[in-house]
């Protein structure tokens, strides 16, 4: 029998090396999530992690978390833009300083609730659109900022336009909680909102209450008709309404109703006509960015 004494130590790998076993392993669970909360902006995270919690309960999925961040030393880019990124610094903070101030919100969520504990932050820093591509390929459904800083305004972009994904996005103001109490579809007789509400089905058969709005309706009841289609395409119970949306704009129709319904979400097809056409004509999906005061889940 030897009875030298043990050296633990050459049990454990070195840290550099356990470092990289253990992010490997935090980006697979991220990756294989069915929810993920995307964080590139320290002051949108709380809410975006709430939302994503709730949306991933509601279908009894999996949670993920995940930061992304713009970082000119892992940018193959004109030099333009790489000096554009490292302006920021002088407002923003560092690359690094970005992050941990997502950390720190994120570890400060983890500790208001029993349960959260097992959430982990994975983290991707460099190009920002590979980062997104790495993150968010395989997720069902990505929680996201529409506004906040360079990096979730450039993230959001490329979630809808690159990536197609499904992207539920916190409201204009406080989330108050109870996400699919009752989903407002926002319907038009267009492959956006199709390939939307397509997505989407997990959560709408999850939903307490589901109404599909069609606002202006052809004179034949078009819309109408093509919503019932839709909800019995997707084996879904719901309402359908119509309204006219009189001397306002079709977003402010659209809000109005979701504030006389109750409604505690809604779900548009993303920029029909792109997002600088939209931007400069006031069109539906970006007035909704601007104004909704309760969660807007789209696609493009």
């Amino acid at each position: 029998m030897n009875n030298a004494p043990v050296n633990d130590n050459a049990r454990i790998p070195p840290s550099a090396e356990a470092g990289v076993i253990f992010a490997g392993h935090v980006h697979e669970v991220t990756v294989h999530a069915d929810v993920l909360a995307l964080l590139p902006d320290p002051a949108t995270a709380r809410p975006c992690l709430d939302i994503a919690e709730d949306a991933a309960r509601a279908i009894h999925g999996t949670m993920a978390v995940a930061h992304v961040g713009a970082d000119p030393k892992g940018m193959i880019a004109a030099p333009e833009e790489i000096d554009l990124q490292m302006l920021r610094d002088r407002t923003e903070g560092s690359p690094r300083e970005r992050f941990e101030q997502v950390a720190r919100a994120f570890e400060d969520w983890k500790q208001d609730k029993p349960g959260r504990e097992r959430l982990l932050l994975d983290d991707c820093r460099g190009d920002l659109n590979r980062c997104v591509t790495a993150e968010t390929h395989e997720a069902a459904l990505v929680v996201a900022p529409c506004h906040g800083n360079m990096d979730a305004r450039d993230a959001f972009h490329d979630l809808l336009f690159h990536e197609r994904k499904l992207v539920l996005t916190q409201p204009c103001g406080s989330y108050a909680g109870n996400l699919l109490g009752h989903v407002v579809i926002g319907w038009k007789p267009h492959d956006h909102v199709q390939d939307a509400a397509t997505a989407a089905r997990r959560w709408l058969a999850a939903s307490d209450r589901v109404t599909v709005l069609c606002v202006n309706d052809k004179p034949d009841g078009s819309y109408q008709l093509t919503a019932r289609e839709l909800l019995d395409h997707l084996g879904l119970d719901g309402d359908v309404a119509a309204i006219s949306s009189g001397g306002r704009s079709v977003g402010e129709a659209i809000l109005d109703f979701a504030k006389s319904a109750n409604a505690t979400s809604l779900l548009i097809g993303a920029f029909k006509h792109g997002y600088f056409l939209e931007l400069l004509l006031g069109r539906v999906t970006y007035y909704l960015l601007s104004h909704a005061p309760l969660p807007l889940m789209m696609k493009h």
